[in-house]
């Protein structure tokens, strides 16, 4: 097969979007070499993704109009280059597709990872919203094939959009392999004291925004007296004067906010962790959580939306607005060793579902499916 991509967000998107971005190329040139797969970017100057000549066929636009005007080459042109080049598939990897790429006569798909700001427009602005719902529904709808990354995405793409079941398919995603290495005590060590955080700690990752609800964590310990540090790694957002605002406050809590942490050196702090708890409200499906699993490290996470589908069974759930339901669940964890080893044991065994081996082959069978349904 010969599959084109929408590859903007794996060269340029540092996190989200982008890490889902390469992480699907990857697994597809990893598990199978055979097929050829050409990367649509804007350009790729000091982009985060080195696509490894031979691997892929990167096309950049050309011309000095879509050159110097890269978005109108992405959303307009796009479709003409991309006929001319006729893959079999055009796989949109970040919610869109380029506009009339349905008259090519090319079979399309799209990864549709999340419809929160229809789900909370009060945490995104007006214009955004307008711009988003425009693309989102509009690439749902030409598309032949909408990939959700979670069944509670599914449902959303279903409900607000109106699209057919039948067109959605349900394909989990997977994280940097990066996490499925285990480190020794040395290892982790060495990072410690390269960003300087303590030995024993609650983990926090994930952008420092009203909705990944971390001020909930914080209120959480001091309601429930954990002397635990908490290290959080999220890049802030305004929400971060809120957070800031109670700790200065409290006084109760020592906080290492650490910042620019370089995804090879994540590993050691998720395994290194007593515990990781994600408080996020919502999420399309939650990366962090399978990373943790992965680190085997015990996890706490929202009991709503789709976060049972990433962790698990043996994971602790909970309402991420119940501040003592929270602080009791931190407690168990962290004052039952028994209960950690379980919890991370048995989170390490549910996460295999997410390698990159069973991704990359749902999604060339979703591809295959596609081709053949004519």
């Amino acid at each position: 097969m010969k599959i084109g991509f929408d590859a903007k967000r794996a060269f340029f998107n540092i996190s989200g979007l982008g890490n889902y971005s390469r992480n699907v190329l990857r697994a597809l040139y990893s598990y199978f070499p055979e097929n050829e797969y050409v990367l649509y970017t804007p350009s790729v100057k000091g982009c985060l993704f080195k696509a490894t000549e031979g691997k892929f066929i990167i096309k950049e636009p050309a011309g000095f109009i879509h050159r110097n005007f890269p978005g109108y080459w992405r959303s307009f042109s796009l479709a003409g280059q991309v006929k001319k080049d006729k893959p079999d598939i055009f796989h949109g990897l970040s919610h869109e597709l380029p506009y009339n790429i349905h008259k090519s006569g090319i079979k399309t798909a799209v990864t549709v990872h999340d419809l929160i700001f229809l789900r909370f427009p009060h945490l995104y602005r007006y214009a955004d919203r307008k711009i988003y719902q425009r693309k989102f529904r509009y690439a749902c709808k030409i598309a032949d094939l909408v990939i959700a990354v979670s069944k509670q995405t599914a449902n959303d793409i279903k409900n607000f959009f109106g699209i057919d079941e039948s067109r959605i398919k349900v394909i989990y995603q997977g994280c940097n392999p990066v996490f499925r290495k285990e480190l020794n005590n040395a290892e982790k060590e060495r990072i410690r004291k390269k960003y300087g955080f303590p030995e024993s700690y609650v983990l926090y990752v994930g952008t420092i925004e009203e909705r990944k609800n971390l001020l909930s964590l914080l209120k959480a310990m001091d309601a429930g007296k954990l002397k635990l540090p908490l290290v959080v790694i999220g890049a802030r957002t305004g929400y971060y004067k809120k957070v800031k605002k109670y700790i200065d406050q409290s006084k109760e809590r020592e906080v290492y906010f650490l910042e620019s942490i370089v995804n090879e050196d994540l590993p050691a702090i998720y395994q290194a962790a007593y515990v990781f708890v994600y408080p996020s409200v919502f999420e399309g499906f939650g990366i962090p959580v399978i990373e943790a699993l992965y680190s085997k490290t015990p996890v706490i996470t929202s009991k709503y939306g789709c976060f049972p589908e990433a962790g698990g069974p043996s994971s602790l759930y909970v309402d991420p607005f119940n501040i003592e339901e929270l602080a009791d669940a931190i407690k168990r964890v962290v004052e039952d060793s028994g209960l950690r080893k379980r919890m991370a044991s048995e989170g390490y065994g549910y996460v295999q579902k997410f390698n990159d081996n069973i991704v990359a082959t749902n999604i060339i069978n979703a591809y295959k499916n596609l081709l053949k349904s004519g």
